[in-house]
């Protein structure tokens, strides 16, 4: 088990995610790149390749495929530059036509579909100091999807969520390359602060998504609210994180501000089921860890085992974002939750990682593969 770090603000270590393409399955390999912003910052270039920094997501086949949100300055557009999976020397921009696409965040492929997709955060000088209200209130950050052709790098579609629907994130594709579906989470709505899961799908020739679930604010007192929320009176969820299960039956999801991990059985894509919840953490709520410690934060970035027995996930979003929703403090923390074959989650009483001073607790990333980096050409026999 691997994860990533956080250290003041900036990621200290980047998991580079190769997927060597073979019949049945991708194969996983790992290796760390502490260099890498620099290196896509300062490597020699032509002005017009447009390389990318903050890197995201890197994921490969053949070669590496970086997520980035944004140029050097800070400012768009955001997109993806390659790296060779050998040299790591940078080749370029991933993008030969990028169409309207201007904001970035992570990214994923349906390789039967010779289509990749793309969301959108916003631009690293719109979020890097803290989430800026002005910015989410005017509807600015990131809210639309993006379809690819994966073969020619052209872009082909793209899906507005409209103006209430801000920070479309996290994107999970069906493992069974024969499923042209997927599920993105959309953080916040600015009518009532709710957070939603969206499944896209392919709709006779073209993309199209509809929103499958609704996870409201929760009632709180402003004593328990941090200065940027004590004017609402209430909690987000602010989802900041889904992955979906090596099967496609479970979807899990994270509730970063009400400090909840929940379970849904999506084994129809269009009508999930909510069939587990733990609590821990939260803005309002703190619920301590079956152990009797502190979490601080909420569920954040999760991570599924292969078998789908184990839940792992830490409680960082964003350095400066904790900093605004949880002021009193963040240590990196790990945990781990049992799920059941049928529905159901348990918090491991003896599952319990504490991060050095210091240290912020992101991505997690397992030995072997997990949910969120296993790509597949074909389906199971």
């Amino acid at each position: 088990m691997a994860a990533g770090i956080e250290e003041a603000g900036r990621f200290a270590a980047l998991h580079i995610q190769a997927y060597a393409v073979h019949e049945r399955t991708a194969c996983l390999f790992r290796r760390r790149a502490r260099h890498l912003r620099d290196h896509a910052r300062h490597r020699p270039g032509p002005p017009s390749a447009g390389l990318d920094a903050r890197p995201r997501r890197l994921s490969a086949i053949r070669l590496i495929y970086v997520n980035a949100l944004g140029n050097p300055e800070g400012d768009g557009p955001g997109g993806i530059f390659i790296l060779d999976c050998e040299s790591f020397d940078v080749r370029g921009r991933w993008e030969v036509d990028r169409g309207p696409q201007q904001l970035a965040y992570d990214g994923w492929w349906h390789l039967a579909y010779d289509t990749l997709v793309t969301s959108e955060w916003g631009t690293p000088d719109t979020f890097e100091d803290g989430l800026v209200p002005e910015i989410l209130l005017g509807a600015k950050y990131g809210r639309k999807l993006h379809f690819w052709d994966l073969t020619r790098r052209k872009h082909l579609q793209e899906i507005d969520f409209g103006d209430e629907y801000q920070l479309v994130f996290e994107l999970r594709p069906a493992h069974d390359p024969t499923k042209p579906y997927g599920f993105v989470n959309c953080v916040i709505s600015l009518k009532d602060l709710s957070s939603s899961i969206w499944t896209w799908y392919r709709d006779k020739d073209k993309w199209a998504v509809k929103k499958v679930i609704d996870i409201p604010a929760e009632p709180a007192h402003a004593d328990l609210l941090p200065p940027l929320l004590k004017g609402f009176g209430a909690v987000p969820p602010l989802v900041s994180d889904i992955d979906l299960s090596m099967d496609d039956r479970f979807l899990y999801v994270s509730c970063w501000g009400t400090g909840e991990m929940r379970q849904y059985d999506v084994s129809d894509p269009h009508k999930p089921k909510h069939v587990g919840s733990v609590h821990i953490g939260g803005i309002a709520r703190r619920t301590p860890h079956p152990n009797g410690k502190r979490f601080a934060g909420g569920p954040q970035m999760v991570e599924i085992s292969r078998d789908g027995r184990r839940v792992y996930w830490t409680n960082s979003l964003y350095s400066t974002w904790d900093e605004q929703f949880y002021p009193g403090g963040l240590p990196g923390t790990q945990v781990m939750a049992e799920a059941s074959p049928g529905g159901g989650l348990n918090l491991a009483r003896d599952f319990w990682v504490e991060f050095p001073d210091g240290y912020r607790a992101h991505q997690v990333r397992l030995e072997g593969g997990d949910c969120s980096t296993d790509s597949f050409c074909y389906p199971s026999a």
